[in-house]
């Protein structure tokens, strides 16, 4: 099922706030650290964004996929980026990325047409 980019944003930040919203310090925590490992640091953010977007990819991810192409739109990625990112994925995870290749290159356009 195709998701807009609107509703996914929704979806993500409903269901966050829902999670957050509990008293649940592990919880808690982690998702802090999520945010704070994207930071620059001796890899800048564009880098680190990039490397999770091709661990999603790998990890066969959609949600996570849609998230970390969003980021690396907002810190500058090009094209060119994207597709060396795309192949790196590729040869970690072989073939059955391909069908979460379609998923992050629909996305992006969807990410793009967006934000013109």
């Amino acid at each position: 099922m195709k998701r807009s980019v609107n509703e996914f944003n929704h979806y993500r930040k409903r269901m966050n706030d829902k999670i957050l919203s509990t008293d649940n310090l592990e919880i808690k925590r982690f998702f802090n650290l999520d945010s704070a490992v994207y930071k620059s640091g001796a890899l800048d953010g564009k880098t680190k964004e990039l490397l999770g977007l091709v661990a999603s990819m790998v990890l066969r991810c959609n949600d996570c996929i849609a998230y970390h192409l969003q980021q690396c739109v907002n810190v500058g990625v090009n094209d060119a980026e994207f597709d060396e990112a795309f192949s790196v994925a590729l040869i970690v995870g072989g073939s059955i990325v391909i069908p979460h290749l379609r998923y992050a290159v629909e996305f992006k356009e969807q990410v793009r047409d967006q934000d013109q």
